[in-house]
């Protein structure tokens, strides 16, 4: 459903470091996707599908932990945050099937992500 949260990200340059400390504290498991980048599937206990995934930064981006929103249509929810008072901190709008996305920040500048899935 639209404009609401169903997934979180954990970022990282340490992933398996991350898998040690997540998986051993809240039993996480940890499934790597066979897209382009390190990207790491995460699944909870008794879980019937990933409910978030774990990045991969390799010190390229700050590591962070955020939530994010699926929404209808990314480039609008970017000018709309924005005529809020929002930043569009980054922004990636493809083609065909996939998955447009983008980190936000909100007036406070929490940082956030919204999606959508092409296709």
């Amino acid at each position: 459903m639209d404009n609401t949260v169903t997934w979180f990200e954990v970022a990282t340059d340490d992933p398996e470091g991350a898998e040690q400390f997540y998986g051993g504290l809240f039993g996480w498991a940890f499934t790597r996707d066979d897209g382009p980048m390190d990207y790491r599937m995460i699944g909870y206990p008794g879980g019937a599908q990933p409910a978030g995934g774990l990045f991969n930064t390799k010190g390229e981006f700050p590591g962070h932990a955020v939530f994010h929103v699926r929404v209808a249509d990314v480039e609008e929810t970017c000018a709309r945050s924005e005529s809020l008072g929002g930043k569009v901190v980054t922004k990636v709008i493809g083609e065909g099937a996939g998955t447009d996305f983008a980190y936000l920040r909100d007036r406070s500048g929490n940082l956030f992500g919204v999606f959508h899935q092409r296709g």
